[in-house]
């Protein structure tokens, strides 16, 4: 007698179910992270420096909100979104902080990147298939071809990195 609700009940409960891992799937890059240390430069940077770019591209994907936080780092002259794979240096395509020279602990720099931000790169080894704008930028990133780093005036080709994920 409670056979029929009870199965008419987890039918329902798991097309929800499945309509959530849809709707899910369709946002699962939406929020991307960068865990950053000298251990991931190329080549390695030896620093107790450590730091964290977080990204959430909004709703109608057309802006990608920034948070980069830094510990235990001097000097900092810029930060990047960089092209390239693991393992690779490639060019810059976003700027994170451009100046002044500055130590901080927490938050250095938060914002929005949008069209208007991107550094076109054509296509190279380092940058396949290259960025021309800013959903080609949001494709790098989705794609795992892109990652941060912070740049300090005693490593100035990066002190810190990390792979976009």
């Amino acid at each position: 007698m409670f056979k029929t609700p009870l199965l008419i009940a987890a039918i329902v409960s798991s097309f929800a179910l499945a309509g959530s891992a849809a709707v899910m799937a369709g946002h699962e890059n939406r929020n991307s992270v960068a865990p950053l240390s000298g251990s991931e430069e190329v080549p390695p940077v030896d620093t107790n420096a450590t730091g964290v770019a977080k990204f959430k591209l909004n709703e109608t994907g057309d802006a990608l909100h920034f948070k980069l936080n830094v510990a235990n780092i001097d000097d900092v002259v810029q930060a990047h979104i960089h092209c390239g794979g693991e393992g690779v240096n490639g060019p810059v395509v976003a700027f994170l902080y451009g100046g002044p020279l500055v130590t901080t602990q927490g938050t250095l720099s938060e914002g929005d990147l949008t069209n208007a931000d991107v550094i076109p790169r054509p296509d190279s080894a380092e940058c396949p298939g290259g960025i021309a704008d800013f959903d080609d930028l949001i494709e790098a990133i989705n794609s795992g071809e892109t990652y941060a780093n912070v740049h300090t005036s005693a490593n100035p080709g990066g002190e810190i990195r990390g792979q976009i994920k």
